[in-house]
Order: structure tokens, then C-alpha cells, then sequence
């Protein structure tokens, strides 16, 4: 979607975390947020306190459920069927804003085609959501002033997560809620600094701030930024690397602050992959699964252990500062990194992360105006394009970046694998509160470990009553890719013939099972959805 594709695609929230106490009307698809971001979910229960209604899709009754005035329990997979549905009804309602539409969209006469079949009957029977409430959904959206949409991985890690991410923008647009405080398409990063991470480049087919490496234009600015030739071939994204590694056309693989043995789909292929290299280096603060398999381990600094930068969810760029040393051996990224590129022939000559951040503003617009004195005391939200902009709190204010926003055309599309006679359940993953990723550093706290020491699968109630199953109890779990072994928990929280698997445990691993199918556009796995059975 052009412009909008750049912030979606990036993740960044197009509104800011205060803003969202405003809302009027609050809805979240896919994020489980009073655990897996819990500061913003408190903002989401303050909005609420002062008025706002809110909306949770989810398969899971989760946290958020409770504050809640509509619960939209779909089948995992079928959100773009739903957000389609709501869409649909807000049209018939006639509850559209047509004056944004007029004047700052395009393609929707051919978008409104796209979901005239997605009745609310035809959705129910797709999703599981009850018609009345796809109608009250529509309703509530459609009718508040300063509407925001909050997801994160529940959306986006499925076959299909891109159309998700179109169904959503077209929500948006169809309503009038962007380019205005309190409302807005707000993806919430899953990690610190991923943001950042993504910023500076960190993705397969851009340079820092976006920008293609398959633009000629763009290539030669930062040739001629770093003095050297540059590809202009995209790179390839984590689970395409795991192939290209079995087939013999990757030799050596560099990871930086990653636990991909756990963190990747398809746990099994994903080790046989790394053993299969040449060379694997890995970069982290702690010894992890991964650097179990690595040839060359370089210890590096912590957060505390370094200057420079991070970037949040909201956009925000915040001053990072060295308050220890690191110990022993470890050191800062930039020296290591640095180092390393001396030793194959080209100086860096960076002395200080404050020249790099300086060569960001060069090479990038949005960081222009930033410096590391204007960060004081509480950072800048890009777009900061000159040294007197105050920083930009809601994007798209007064129009998008390309002229207008484009609405998409997406179908419902199942996802690719669903339960059958052999693996009858459908298996989705997450996390919880008192746990952290990988468990890299929350594995090592013994107050995080008192509470959640073990993983666990939960279980409908009725279907473990139709299995003997009871609470606590230790069973199998199965997919098409490996097993697992973990306690069952007994609940009403997930839905009738679906299990929930957190992420987080090595003697357990969720991503034993999970799929590497890829979205085609994104190249996200589908870690969401994948069809397992439950052996006692």
C-alpha cells in the first residue's frame, strides 16, 4: 500500500502509547497485550475506565476479556474473513466516512466488490463468530470518532499475515481513522529496540530507513555514504536462510542476539539446518541453545554495557547509556562488529556510536532532525525531518506520503495446514506474563522461574474429559514435524479443539511442532496455526 505498506510493513504504530487512554473506541485483533506488552495493556484498561468501549478478537479468553464490551472468539486463521465481515456491514450501514474516503483513498469501488460476499452469515460460518456480533463489531467501530486498531504477532505470523495487515488497513481507512490523535493502525513490537532493528536495516530487502536495495538511485546514496559496491539483490529472511543452508548454497551464517533453535519454526530442520554450515557465529550476552551449535561464540554487552540508541514501538528514539563495564571478554557490538569488518578489509572509523547516528540523519529524512543533545530527556518520534521539528506523535496528519491510501483487495484464504482425523486439534502458540521469548535472560530470574518454572499445553475442558485427561497430568503433543511432552492445564480459556502451547521453554519447545510455511510477501512463518494431536 505504498506509504501505509512502510509503516505497517515496519511495524511502527502510526499513533502514540499515551494517546491510546483517548480512544474512544479500542479495538484488539491478535495480541494477548496484558501480557505480552503489559504497560500498554494498562493504558488499554485506563481508556476503558474513562469511557472507551473495547473489542477483542481472539480465540483465547484472555486477560483483556474481561474489560471488554464485545468478545469476537474467531477460529485462528480466519481474521481476514472477519475483518472483511465488519467491513461489510459497516458499508451496508452506510457508516463509512465518505468525505476521507473522497478525498484521500484510492481503489475503493474495486476493494467494496471485494467484500460484498462476506455477509455476516457467510462469516459465522467461516470464523465461529456469532452474525449479531460481527453486526455489533461493525457498529462500535463504525460509529466512534477516534477508533484505534492494536495487533501484533496473532495477526501477522500466519500463511496469509500480510492480508491480515491489508484487512486491517482497509479497516482504517474505510472509517477515517488515520492521520488524527487516538486512533490509528497501531502494531506493537514484540521486543525492545526491534524497532530500531528494522530502522537501521536490519531486514532482508532495504537499507537503513526502509529504503530498497534494488533502487539504483538508493544504492548509489549509500555507496557513496560508506565509500563501497553494494548488491543490489535482496537478502534472504530467517526461514529462507534455513533452506538455502541444507541445500548447500549457504556456507556461513552470523547471528546477533537471536535463539533461532528456539525462536524459528520446525525446531528439528531448523537445527539440522545450522549443523549443516560451514561456520556459524553467534553474538549474545548468554550461552544459548544456538550457540550450543555454534563454531565461534563472541560474547557481547548487554544494554547497561553500551551507549547509542534504541527505538520503541511508538517510533520514539531514546538515549541508551553505559552505566557499567562489560565483563570479561564481552564487549559493545559496534567494537565487535567493527573488528570483524576491519580484519576482511574495509574500516569502519566509527569512535563513537554518535557518528553513526549523525550518518543516519544524513542518509534518512525521518532521522534528520535528531541529534543526540535533542534526545534529552525523553527521545523523538520519527518522522523529525529538520532540528526545529518537535518530533511526530500520529502519522499521516494533512495526507499520506505517496498522495493517497490505497485500499486492498484481500480473500480469506484457510491456513496451510487445518485439523483432520490424524492430527485433530489446532495448535496456536504465544506468551505469558511471567516469561520472556526464548528465555535467554527471563530463564535465568529465579523469582520469573518460581512462578512459570515449567511449560505447559492447555486444553479445553471438554475435550480433556473426552480424552481422561486431568489437570497437571503429562501427555504428548504431536504435529506432522516432532513431539513434545508437557503438563496438560485444564480450562475454558481456549476453545473446544484448540490447544495453546507457550513459547518460551527449551525442554518443551512450542516450535518443535510449529510450521515453516511462509507468508509469500512477508516470508513469515505460520507459527500461529499448524494441526497436532494429544496423546496420554
Amino acid at each position: 500500500m505504498a506509504g501505509l505498506a512502510k509503516v505497517f510493513g515496519s511495524g511502527a504504530m502510526t499513533n502514540s502509547i499515551m494517546e491510546i487512554e483517548n480512544n474512544d473506541l479500542l479495538f484488539v485483533i491478535g495480541s494477548n497485550t496484558t501480557e505480552a506488552h503489559p504497560i500498554i495493556g494498562l493504558w488499554m484498561k485506563k481508556a476503558v475506565r474513562k469511557g472507551a468501549k473495547l473489542i477483542v478478537a481472539d480465540p483465547r479468553k484472555i486477560n483483556l476479556v474481561k474489560f471488554s464490551h464485545l468478545w469476537l472468539r474467531q477460529k485462528p486463521g480466519t481474521d481476514v474473513a472477519l475483518l472483511n465481515g465488519i467491513a461489510h456491514v459497516i458499508l451496508k450501514e452506510g457508516l463509512e466516512d465518505k468525505d476521507f474516503i473522497h478525498k484521500w483513498t484510492e481503489g475503493f469501488e474495486e476493494w467494496k466488490r471485494s467484500v460484498e460476499e462476506y455477509s455476516p452469515e457467510r462469516v459465522e460460518g467461516i470464523t465461529g463468530v456469532p452474525k449479531d456480533d460481527i453486526i455489533k463489531a461493525a457498529r462500535l467501530y463504525g460509529t466512534a470518532e477516534k477508533a484505534g486498531i492494536y495487533y501484533t504477532m496473532g495477526i501477522t505470523q500466519h500463511s496469509h499475515g500480510t492480508d491480515n495487515v491489508f484487512s486491517i488497513a482497509n479497516l482504517a481507512l474505510l472509517t477515517g481513522n488515520l492521520g488524527k490523535e487516538s486512533a490509528g493502525v497501531n502494531p506493537l513490537r514484540g521486543q525492545n529496540n526491534v524497532q530500531g532493528s528494522t530502522d537501521m536495516g536490519c531486514i532482508s530487502d532495504s537499507y537503513p530507513g526502509y529504503q530498497k536495495v534494488m533502487i539504483p538511485s538508493v544504492r548509489e546514496k549509500f555507496e557513496e555514504e560508506w565509500g563501497a559496491s553494494l548488491s543490489d539483490r535482496p537478502g534472504l529472511s530467517t526461514v529462507e536462510m534455513t533452506e538455502a543452508a541444507l541445500e548447500g548454497r549457504l556456507k556461513a551464517l552470523y547471528v546477533m542476539g537471536e535463539n533461532p533453535v528456539l525462536s524459528d519454526p520446525h525446531m528439528a530442520h531448523t537445527v539440522e539446518s545450522l549443523k549443516s554450515l560451514e561456520l556459524l557465529v553467534v553474538q549474545d550476552i548468554f550461552l544459548t541453545e544456538t550457540t550450543e551449535l555454534a563454531h565461534v561464540v563472541l560474547p557481547a554487552a548487554s544494554f547497561a554495557e553500551k551507549n547509542g540508541t534504541f527505538t520503541n514501538t511508538e517510533r520514539r528514539v531514546q538515549r541508551v547509556r553505559k552505566a557499567v563495564n562489560p565483563p570479561g571478554d564481552a564487549r559493545e557490538d559496534l567494537w565487535i562488529i567493527s573488528a570483524i569488518s576491519e580484519r576482511i578489509g574495509y574500516t569502519m572509523g566509527y569512535d563513537h556510536p554518535e557518528e553513526i547516528f549523525r550518518e543516519i540523519g544524513r542518509i534518512w529524512p525521518a532521522l534528520a532532525g535528531m541529534d543526540y543533545r535533542r534526545l534529552e530527556p525523553n527521545g523523538l518520534q520519527w518522522p523529525c525531518p529538520t532540528k526545529d521539528h518537535p518530533g511526530t506523535p500520529y502519522l499521516f496528519r494533512g495526507g499520506f506520503p505517496r498522495g493517497n491510501g490505497i485500499f486492498t483487495s484481500v480473500e480469506y484464504k484457510p491456513s496451510g495446514e487445518t485439523p483432520d482425523k490424524e492430527y485433530p486439534f489446532l495448535l496456536t502458540t504465544g506468551r505469558i506474563l511471567f516469561r520472556y521469548h526464548t528465555g535467554t535472560m527471563s530463564a535465568r530470574s529465579k523469582a520469573l522461574q518460581s512462578v512459570a518454572p515449567e511449560a505447559h499445553v492447555e486444553i479445553n475442558n471438554e475435550d480433556a474429559v473426552k480424552l481422561g485427561i486431568k489437570e497437571g497430568q503429562k501427555v504428548k503433543v504431536k504435529s506432522r514435524r516432532g513431539t513434545i511432552s508437557l503438563k496438560a492445564k485444564v480450562t475454558e480459556r481456549s476453545p473446544k479443539g484448540v490447544l495453546f502451547i507457550p513459547i518460551h521453554f527449551n525442554h518443551a519447545s512450542a516450535n518443535t511442532l510449529t510450521n515453516d510455511l511462509l507468508d509469500p510477501h512477508s516470508k513469515t512463518p505460520e507459527f500461529k496455526v499448524c494441526a497436532v494431536r494429544i496423546e496420554v
